[in-house]
This record gives C-alpha cells, sequence and structure tokens, in this order.
C-alpha cells in the first residue's frame, strides 16, 4: 500500500463520548500500549498474596483519611485554653495541637470518625505489611532475583513504624507526650552527641515548643512520599521479576501459571479495595480507638499508668522495661571522660531493633552464602519443606512476641492478679530461651510433616476402614492421591549440606569451613521428597488396595 493511500485511510472515530474523550488522551499521551502490554501481565492465584494487597489498600485509605485530617488539625504547641463541646476539659490549659484534635473528634461532622478511620487503617497497613515480609521469608520469595526487593520490603516496614509514630505522637496528650519521653530518653542516652540530637529535634529542652509542627510535616509530607516511592519500586520490580507461585503440575521457574491482570485481577482488585475499606469503616464506627479526651493534655509531671504504645513500637518499649537496671553489683551506668553511658537505656533500645533489622536485610545474602545457590527461583517453597529456614524465622518471630508482651507487663500482672516482678522474670528468661524453644520445636514439627506428606505420597490417604483379604489379613484400605496433590508432596527440592570446598590454591580457608559448618547445620536434618522409582514401586505393592477398593465398590453397587 503507498504512502497515499495509508494517508487518507479513514480514522478510528469513537461512538461514544467516553471513547472520543479516551481516544483523544491515547493519541498525546499512547497509553493504550503501555496497558495493553500491563494488562496481559499473568499472575497467580492464592490467598496469602492478598497480604500486599491489603498494605496498599490500607495505605490509599490512609491518604484519604489522612487529608480530610489536614483540613482541621493545627499542629502548633502555642497554648490555648479549650472552649470546646467536651465539658469534662472546659477550660483546662492545653496546646493548640490538642484543642484541635478535641474539635475534630466532638466539633467537625464525622471527625472521629475519619480519626478513627485513619488510626484503623495505620494499624492494618503496618500489619499487612508484617505479615506480608513474613509470607515472602517463609515461602523463600527473596531469594534471586528478588534480594533487593525484599530490602525495599525491610524500607517500607521501618517507614510504615515512622509514619505510624509520628502520627501516634501528633494529639499532644498525656499517652502520646510519656511517648516522646522515653524517645528523648534513648537520644539522649547516645553517647557524646545524644544530647546534641535531643536539643535540636526538640528545639531545646524536652519538650519544647516545636516538635508537634516538626512531627507534622514527618507525617504527611516525607514520610508518606518515602512509603509512596517504595510502592513504586516495589510494585515496577514485581512486574520486571514476574509474580512467584506455589509449587503444582506444570509450574516452573520459566513461567507463571495464573489470571492476567486485566479484566480479572482488575475487577477482583476493585472489590477487594472496598471490602477492606468496608472492615476498616466497621472498626471505626464500633470499636474505640486512642480516646485522647481520656488522657487530658500533655504534662511532663504525670506518667499515667497502664498505658503502652501501638503495637508496633510497643516491642521497642517491652525492651526497656525487661532490662534491668542493675545485676548484683553490676551497674549499666558509667562516667566516662565527663560523659554518662547509660547502658540499661542504650542497650535495649537500639541492640534488639539493631540485631533484627540487620538479620532481615542480610538474610537472603547470608542463606546465598550457606547454600552456594545462584539460580533465579520463581516457584516457592511450602515452609515445611525448609525447615531451618523456618525455624530461624519463628525464633524471630518468638524473639519479638516476648518484647511486645513486655510492653504490657503491668497490665498482664493487674488483670491476673500476679506479681509484677514475677512476670518481668519470666519475660526476661523468655527473651533467651524463647527464640531457642521456638526454633526446636518449629524445625522438629516441619520435619515431621514432611515425614507424614512423604508417606502419604508412598501409600496413599488414609481412610479409616479395614478390610479382611480372602486369605484372612486386615489391611486399611488407602485412598490414592490424584496428580496435582501427589505432586505437591513430592515436587521440592531437598538439598544436602556442602562440604568446605578449596580455593584455587588448594587451601580450605576459615571461611568456606564455617560456611561449611553453617551448611550441614543449615541441611543435615532433613527428609528426601520420595522417589519416581519409591512411587512406582509403592503404587505396584499396593495395587491390591485398589483392586479391594473396587471390589467394595462393586459390592455395594450390587445391593
Amino acid at each position: 500500500m503507498s504512502a497515499h493511500s495509508t494517508a487518507n485511510a479513514p480514522a478510528f472515530v469513537a461512538k461514544t463520548k467516553g471513547g472520543r474523550i479516551t481516544d483523544f488522551v491515547d493519541q498525546r499521551v499512547g497509553g493504550s500500549g503501555m496497558l495493553r502490554e500491563f494488562g496481559r501481565k499473568v499472575f497467580p492465584d492464592h490467598w496469602s498474596f492478598m497480604f500486599g494487597e491489603v498494605a496498599l489498600y490500607s495505605f490509599v485509605i490512609l491518604l484519604l483519611s489522612g487529608t480530610f485530617l489536614t483540613f482541621f488539625f493545627d499542629p502548633s504547641m502555642a497554648e490555648t485554653h479549650y472552649d470546646g463541646s467536651y465539658t469534662p476539659l472546659k477550660n483546662v490549659e492545653m496546646s493548640v495541637a490538642y484543642s484541635s484534635s478535641l474539635d475534630i473528634s466532638f466539633d467537625v461532622r464525622g471527625g472521629l470518625f475519619m480519626r478513627q478511620v485513619h488510626h484503623w487503617a495505620a494499624l492494618l497497613f503496618v500489619a499487612s505489611v508484617s505479615v506480608h515480609m513474613l509470607r515472602v521469608f517463609f515461602t523463600g520469595a527473596f531469594r534471586k532475583p528478588r534480594e533487593l526487593n525484599w530490602v525495599v520490603g525491610g524500607v517500607l516496614l521501618i517507614l510504615s513504624m515512622a509514619a505510624g509514630f509520628t502520627g501516634y505522637s501528633l494529639p499532644d496528650d498525656l499517652l502520646s507526650g510519656n511517648g516522646l519521653r522515653i524517645i528523648d530518653g534513648v537520644i539522649k542516652s547516645i553517647p557524646v552527641i545524644g544530647t546534641y540530637i535531643s536539643f535540636f529535634l526538640f528545639g531545646g529542652e524536652f519538650p519544647g515548643t516545636v516538635i508537634i509542627g516538626r512531627l507534622y510535616m514527618l507525617h504527611i509530607l516525607l514520610v508518606p512520599a518515602l512509603i509512596l516511592l517504595m510502592i513504586v519500586i516495589h510494585l515496577f520490580m514485581v512486574v520486571v521479576h514476574k509474580h512467584t507461585q506455589y509449587p503444582g503440575p506444570g509450574r516452573n521457574d520459566g513461567n507463571v501459571v495464573g489470571y492476567p491482570l486485566g479484566p480479572v485481577y482488575a475487577a477482583k482488585a476493585g472489590g477487594f479495595f472496598f471490602i477492606v475499606f468496608g472492615v476498616i469503616a466497621l472498626m471505626a464506627a464500633f470499636f474505640t480507638i486512642n480516646p485522647i479526651w481520656n488522657y487530658g493534655p500533655y504534662d511532663p509531671s504525670p506518667v499515667s499508668a497502664g498505658t503502652q504504645p501501638d503495637w508496633y513500637i510497643g516491642w521497642v518499649d517491652g525492651a526497656l522495661r525487661l532490662m534491668p537496671g542493675v545485676i548484683g553489683d553490676f551497674h549499666f551506668e558509667y562516667v566516662i571522660f565527663g560523659q554518662v553511658l547509660t547502658l540499661n537505656v542504650l542497650l535495649p533500645a537500639l541492640v534488639p531493633a539493631g540485631l533484627v533489622f540487620t538479620v532481615l536485610f542480610m538474610y537472603p545474602w547470608i542463606e546465598r552464602w550457606i547454600t552456594k545457590d545462584d539460580r533465579e527461583h520463581h516457584v516457592l517453597d511450602r515452609p515445611r519443606n525448609a525447615p531451618t529456614r523456618t525455624a530461624i524465622g519463628m525464633a524471630g518471630f518468638t524473639f519479638y512476641c516476648v518484647m511486645w508482651a513486655a510492653a504490657s507487663s503491668d497490665l498482664i500482672a493487674t488483670h491476673f492478679h500476679v506479681s509484677l516482678n514475677d512476670v518481668t522474670y519470666w519475660l526476661r528468661a523468655l527473651f533467651f530461651i524463647g527464640p531457642v524453644i521456638a526454633f526446636v520445636v518449629t524445625k522438629r514439627v516441619a520435619l515431621a510433616l514432611q515425614r507424614k506428606d512423604r508417606e502419604i505420597a508412598l501409600h496413599g490417604r488414609e481412610t479409616g476402614r479395614i478390610v479382611r483379604l480372602p486369605h484372612g489379613e486386615f489391611i486399611e484400605v488407602h485412598a490414592p492421591l490424584d496428580d496435582y496433590k501427589r505432586y505437591k508432596l513430592v515436587g521440592f527440592e531437598s538439598p544436602v549440606p556442602l562440604p568446605a570446598v578449596p580455593n584455587e590454591h588448594g587451601i580450605v580457608t576459615r571461611k568456606e569451613k564455617r560456611r561449611a559448618a553453617l551448611s550441614r547445620w543449615f541441611f543435615e536434618d532433613r527428609v528426601a521428597p520420595a522417589s519416581p522409582a519409591e512411587l512406582e514401586a509403592a503404587h505396584g505393592h499396593h495395587g491390591q488396595h485398589e483392586a479391594v477398593e473396587s471390589a467394595e465398590a462393586q459390592k455395594t453397587l450390587s445391593h
């Protein structure tokens, strides 16, 4: 066809007004190609993948509800006297920030509802990010080529906690003020520079007159922008690397079995967003959270009992509560060159958190070094088939939970009528032995489940039916498995320990010896999946079961 005839070809004309607008935009932006390419992306279908979607939708709800709240909140620490609708605090001196928070709760139409939507969405956002990270860890989705995406997820987790804490501190009530006081004490415990950082952050001696305004800027501008950036990077990497999938027939590291984004997952995502929105709205309507009017304005002199921060920060507060001030004659506070070193604040505030996040960020490379596995992995592991990794994850989770429980040690003591000292001593013991117990128990359970899977794959599913054979032998009839179930039980890798390998000079280095020792610890306890030869032999041996089952069926039909 000539260029002249092509130029004279009739252009596409949309029949509807919406179609004409879309065509106008597409001719100038060229978005149809991108949408067509992205819409063909295939995503596997599994319920555990929804945790990431919950995090995304919670963040959208946070942006919408937070925008509403910014119209009415005044982040000023100037002093005023309350003159709103809440009678018990009439004429009480307080900051403008606290006064505007009360006004949102009692005088702005829908204000309390939106405050609670924002707070519940924040809790759900941090929880869903955390559970999503746990799912990624336990299934091995962090392996090559997704190590950097795992780091992005870790940064996103830290930013979500930072967003929650900065927002939690904004009302300037007694509870949030005590939380800021703890942060001030932790900062001041840093040797040499701690007092300077505190003075800079609070604009003078605690509490100062500028901290709420500075936290407000962090909460509505910097931290959300960084979270949005991390989400974009995370989703970009998901598209580039393609989605992981659970093992099954026809699924391997070279394909993705599932449904395309459009229209299947686009419709599902839209419906799921409104489900998440509806659940958060129901919680906000029926369950009170952070009733700031009960706490009163912040005053540095009183410290309220029975309080604790939101759960995602509570573990740091729990570590502070577990730390003793003195052990026998050994003290944790020293004066060195005129500087006070307060280890009983510095160690619990920084060391547990530093340990958790250091291991979290480095783990993909640690496991890669131990296993010497540089292949790409797109098929996930069942947690039971990686028992040591699963046990490590549960040990870390238990370590966190003990500190989280310690943040409520006073409430545990009062509600269960036990000694606060006894609660503290037990939690201190669990701080050290709890992760060890969790590791051992989890690994034993995972190996037992592997043995059970192997037994089922070889002999079929137990039916509980006992049948007597013609020659007098009693056997239990096992139901055969379908191909999908059998593949799920046997279709996984079971690595063996890798011995130390000499370098190019024939020398086994200390680093290589350490790697070999860790490899033995990682893979020595293992249950190999049933091989094809074992499956064939087992099914041939149990052919009599199928014959008995067929005979029983015919007998039933004949009656």
